[in-house]
């Protein structure tokens, strides 16, 4: 059995984790927690440069606090801000083994609302913009922005889980290589 730690305590992120290691090695066993990290960035991180920057800082946090963890996963959700004006979210997922192998992957990226976009350019974090454009309360964790476009076709947890999956594919194939982070 393998100990998995997410760099997280929110739900969503551990279940996702939890089922993107379940389909990717159907046969192991894993045992799945969160833990809160830091980011080491903003709360709501811009660019990619600074949303896997604070994907990779949870997880090598969650490593550093547990050694002997098989894997330990960052995932951290950002924006980036277009010249016409647009913002567009996504988030990273880096994956840390204990042998100091890594995998990382970047989910779908979709457009933002402008009441929502108007929010976040404002300084506040998107789950807080989404919540009161919806009228929703800590929908981060639950369905999140994408659920809510999307009318939960496709929830936060969901759009996570592919990235996981694609995360792990230098585990599931240790013997190519992988570029690092």
């Amino acid at each position: 059995m393998s100990d998995i730690i997410v760099a997280s305590t929110n739900p969503v992120k551990v279940n996702a984790a939890r089922t993107g290691f379940a389909q990717m090695f159907p046969n192991e066993s894993f045992t799945v927690s969160g833990q809160a990290a830091p980011s080491g960035v903003p709360d709501q991180p811009m660019g990619d440069d600074e949303t896997r920057a604070g994907a990779l800082n949870r997880a090598r946090h969650a490593q550093q606090a547990n050694p002997t963890a098989a894997y330990t996963v960052g995932i951290e959700g950002g924006c980036t801000r277009h010249d016409d004006g647009s913002m567009s979210v996504y988030a990273w997922v880096v994956v840390l083994n204990r042998s100091g192998a890594m995998g990382h992957s970047k989910t779908g990226m979709f457009y933002l609302p402008r009441e929502v976009a108007d929010l976040v350019r404002g300084g506040m974090e998107l789950g807080d913009a989404d919540d009161r454009v919806f009228g929703r309360s800590n929908s981060k964790q639950a369905t999140g922005s994408v659920g809510l476009l999307t009318g939960d076709v496709l929830t936060r947890e969901l759009y996570y889980v592919h990235a996981v999956v694609l995360a792990l594919i230098p585990f599931k194939n240790p013997h190519l290589t992988f570029p690092p982070a």
